[in-house]
């Protein structure tokens, strides 16, 4: 265990480097269900919502994106960009540690990649909106979604899936989940959403280093969800 954390922890050192270029034994069961009771409460006319910063999507924003949200007050937003040249580059003793397939497990999730990351550091939160980008393809928003899920390493427990549409009216799916956190050992919650726009795939994702964490930057993840529309 203490090598797959360090691995992890070092894995994410990489991952900020290639950010920021452009502007339980037998109750688990238990636990895990009673965790995604409490995810799954409420829809989004019943949740907080964070206090709008700013937006991402439109040409001259932090991130260029086929979608377009906005962002929680005193969230940064930053492009994640040659992201392969920088894992080419990567040092050969980083590479001899495995932390260049780290790396790409870090920037791919199933059939999408690392496009935008919008950190909660400035709001004080330890934790990011992820938004990660596909080619054109036939497949729908549920789809999309399920393939991401899962692609999760750590596995994923009590997936649940349902569908909404946009501000703009475009067919969208959610999905909340839990996963083992491998610096904690301990099941965390996450949360996702995917649209298929006419230039591909986007999903968005809410992680967080715990329950707590999580929780706390749900209003910034329904910020995002109540105004995302197709840019």
């Amino acid at each position: 265990m203490r090598r797959a954390v360090t691995a992890a922890a070092m894995g994410a050192v990489v991952l900020a480097g290639l950010v920021g270029c452009g502007s339980g034994g037998d109750g688990r069961t238990a636990e895990a269900s009673d965790r995604a009771e409490a995810s799954a409460g409420g829809r989004t006319g019943s949740a907080e919502v964070a206090r709008s910063g700013g937006t991402v999507g439109p040409a001259g924003s932090p991130c260029a994106l086929p979608v377009s949200f906005d962002t929680a007050a005193d969230w940064k937003a930053e492009e994640v960009t040659d992201a392969e040249q920088a894992l080419d580059d990567m040092p050969e003793d980083m590479k001899e540690l495995g932390l260049d397939e780290v790396a790409r497990e870090m920037l791919r999730q199933g059939p999408v990649t690392a496009a935008c990351e919008v950190d909660g550091d400035g709001a004080g939160h330890l934790g990011f909106l992820r938004v990660w980008t596909a080619g054109p393809s036939g497949d729908d928003a549920t789809t999309v979604l399920k393939d991401f899920v899962d692609a999760e390493t750590e596995g994923v427990e009590e997936a649940r899936y349902s569908t909404f549409e946009t501000a703009d009216g475009l067919a969208a799916a959610e999905v909340r989940y839990l996963t083992m956190s491998v610096l904690w050992e301990e099941l965390v919650p996450r949360r996702a959403l995917a649209v298929v726009t006419p230039d591909g795939p986007v999903v968005v994702h809410l992680g967080g280093t715990d329950e707590e964490e999580h929780e706390a930057m749900l209003p910034a993840y329904e910020l995002a969800r109540t105004t995302l529309h197709t840019t």
